[in-house]
């Protein structure tokens, strides 16, 4: 009864998975004791793992994403539109005096290229926007490509009319899920003006007609459209399975503190399936094998060396022992300035199939690193990890736990 009278079922995205509330009301009408029970014990888990709204909202994000394979033709076509209509450049990459202009003029902005100088507790964000004033205050340390995807986002949220949004550049706090995927929708349509669809795609088809890796001529793609590694990993999410039909594969963050030593995913994405390179909240160690950790390593050594690398990139043919899948890797790492002691890498990985081997010429590349990998320290059995950062107590006590069924069932014989 508290359930149906609370607004919690309203606030879920039933809609947008085709789930019907009605269904979802006859269900706790038929088995009320049975569903209590269950909901009960999902609130419950979320309390030991310390999940808020903003937990949920994200993984209906995440898996609403996944569900379309992060591909959307009606934003890809609004983008379009509006590109033709405000008569943007046709050459890329253009600049970032473009949409400026188009945010001053046609919504009334007042944009402040340094407003945000005087507010060191808002050292963390790019942007923030102040609708009573009509006031954009963007972060001093901006690139020019990053202040030009600011302004994409801002006319993203006038020309798609959505009236619920964030006012930071990053979402905070959310108010409800319509602001999350807003937000999204906002990313989309500014990544696709400074990335035109039929562009990109010929530059990767190119690139990937190509018979040995090359990481310049994979940073040249991104130098091309003046892009940051998350807006041309973000590109590439929408345009691989859609335009090439490589749809099982994932994204990956990777945050390192470099102080701590500490690795963290703060944004990936799964498609077709989980994969097995993902985030988990348990405190475990990701394996340092993989190319998206260890580059960031060979990128904190050159800093300690006073070497200022801008940005790394690799490639790998990762095996995961677990499941004997095989993934092609390509991996961007570089400093998070203007944050100290934090370096970030993104990844894409490519499970390897038929398809892909016709669609990627440089797979058999020898110069491309191959290597055995796992999911974390903690459940990896292999012995002489030269890597390892933490024992495998997961695969002890799994061995601990067979040990005693084996007793067991010796007994019970």
């Amino acid at each position: 009864a508290e359930l149906l009278q609370s607004n919690f079922l309203n606030e879920l995205p039933l809609d947008l998975f085709g789930i019907e509330l009605s269904k979802v009301v006859e269900i706790i009408a038929n088995a009320p004791a049975r569903v209590g029970a269950f909901i009960t014990t999902l609130l419950d888990i979320s309390r030991n793992y310390a999940l808020r709204e903003e937990n949920f909202y994200f993984g209906a994000l995440r898996s609403y994403l996944e569900l379309h394979n992060n591909f959307f033709p009606e934003l890809e076509a609004k983008a379009l539109e509006f590109a033709e209509a405000h008569n943007l450049p046709s050459e890329r990459p253009f600049s970032e005096q473009v949409l400026k202009r188009l945010v001053e003029e046609n919504l009334g902005y007042s944009v402040k290229e340094k407003g945000l100088e005087d507010y060191p507790e808002l050292s963390t964000l790019r942007g923030v926007y102040i609708p009573k004033k009509k006031e954009l205050l963007l972060s001093p340390y901006l690139t020019p490509i990053q202040r030009s995807f600011q302004y994409g986002k801002e006319l993203a949220f006038s020309y798609l009319e959505m009236e619920q949004r964030a006012y930071t550049s990053s979402l905070l706090k959310t108010q409800n899920f319509e602001e999350v995927i807003n937000h999204s929708r906002a990313i989309y349509f500014s990544v696709v003006l400074h990335m035109p669809l039929q562009m990109i795609t010929a530059d990767v088809k190119a690139f990937f007609q190509r018979s040995q890796w090359n990481s310049s001529a994979f940073l040249s793609i991104m130098h091309k459209y003046d892009a940051t590694p998350e807006m041309f990993y973000h590109r590439l999410t929408n345009i691989l399975p859609e335009q090439f039909g490589i749809n099982k594969m994932f994204f990956l963050r990777f945050v390192h503190d470099a102080q701590k030593d500490h690795f963290e995913i703060d944004r990936e994405l799964h498609l077709n399936h989980r994969h097995q390179p993902h985030g988990n909240g348990l405190d475990e160690h990701y394996c340092r094998r993989w190319v998206s950790l260890s580059l960031l390593k060979e990128l904190q050594e050159q800093q300690k060396n006073g070497e200022q690398s801008v940005q790394l990139v690799n490639a790998q043919l990762s095996s995961y022992m677990a499941t004997g899948d095989q993934y092609l890797v390509l991996t961007i790492a570089r400093s998070s300035y203007p944050k100290p002691n934090r370096n970030v890498s993104v990844s894409i990985g490519m499970l390897l199939n038929k398809n892909l081997q016709k669609q990627i010429n440089f797979l058999d590349d020898p110069a491309i690193e191959r290597r055995m990998v796992h999911t974390t320290c903690e459940r990896c059995f292999i012995t002489d990890c030269q890597e390892r950062a933490a024992e495998p107590v997961v695969v002890n006590r799994r061995k601990k736990l067979s040990k005693i069924e084996e007793k067991l069932n010796d007994l019970l014989a």
